[in-house]
């Protein structure tokens, strides 16, 4: 279970770069917005991943 969570988290950073880099381009500040929230929660979904091996 834990790789299929990391290969989401992975997965869900990169939708969120890409919608930060569709909101730069066609100057949506909203959906940049939601790319920064979205690589963020990811982020943070990593490191608890990270944490859950550390004690295994």
């Amino acid at each position: 279970m834990g790789n299929q969570d990391k290969l989401e988290n992975t997965a869900d950073d990169k939708v969120g770069k890409a919608k930060e880099a569709l909101g730069k381009a066609s100057g949506d500040d909203e959906l940049k917005s939601e790319g920064k929230t979205d690589q963020t929660k990811a982020n943070l979904k990593q490191a608890g991943e990270k944490v859950k091996d550390a004690f295994r």
